[in-house]
């Protein structure tokens, strides 16, 4: 049987541009990509709050899990990918508040920077939609 394969967009206009999906879901598995602190005029959210960024990363990443039938319960992994690895418990304390109950294995690395150096954070999920 094949599966369906359903992108995700959230109207970021470099998704057709570049080539890129806020998630894919196929079948019952849900990918959302890097995960950007970016509000809904294109700005960065929080700029210099490590806390503000990571739940405006949330927030975005929890209507996509919606839009493709999903929800934060049906989160399985989170990467948490900061600039500074010593911000990694503000991180967490956002993250917290999003994945407490469904208790997602969890991956903290840093990197040098994004592609917008405002941005102190990026999120990626992965979940699993139960039968």
């Amino acid at each position: 049987m094949a599966r369906q394969r359903e992108l995700i967009s959230n109207g970021n206009p470099m998704e057709k541009i570049v080539g890129f999906s806020r998630a894919v879901r196929v079948g019952n598995f849900i990918a959302v990509g890097g995960t950007a602190p970016v509000g809904a005029d294109g700005h960065t959210v929080g700029v210099g709050n490590v806390f503000k960024q990571t739940k405006q990363c949330f927030e975005i990443i929890k209507t996509a899990l919606e839009d493709a039938g999903s929800g934060l319960q049906d989160i399985v992994r989170t990467r948490v990918i900061l600039t500074d690895i010593d911000n990694w418990k503000e991180a967490i304390e956002a993250r917290k508040l999003f994945c407490l109950d469904a208790r997602p294995v969890d991956t903290i690395m840093a990197i040098n920077r994004f592609v917008n150096p405002e941005w102190l954070v990026e999120i990626e999920v992965d979940a699993v939609v139960a039968d």
